[in-house]
């Protein structure tokens, strides 16, 4: 029973880590619950979704990020932008 407590409590110490940084709790939580001290350090290494450059739809509006090269609301293929104007959302 403590065993399954200590498990817990990495998941959520992975979580809340992971959270913080801007990508799933859930996702992070199963890693950190079932690799209990690996999972926590992989969410502290894994990169950070909250800084990655984001523009806009032409067609829809809708938010995405840089790098991807179709919208997944509208469905439009999208080209890279030639200047580096990003729109900047808060989660």
């Amino acid at each position: 029973m403590e065993f399954l407590v200590i498990l817990f409590f990495f998941g959520l110490s992975g979580g809340v880590v992971a959270k913080i940084r801007g990508n799933s709790f859930l996702l992070w939580f199963l890693i950190a619950f079932c690799l209990p001290l690996l999972g926590t350090i992989a969410a502290m290494l894994h990169r950070s979704e909250r800084g990655e450059p984001r523009r806009r739809c032409e067609e829809c509006g809708n938010v995405v990020a840089l790098h991807d090269q179709v919208c997944m609301r509208c469905g439009r293929d999208l080209e890279l932008p030639e200047s580096l104007e990003t729109v900047q959302t808060r989660w």
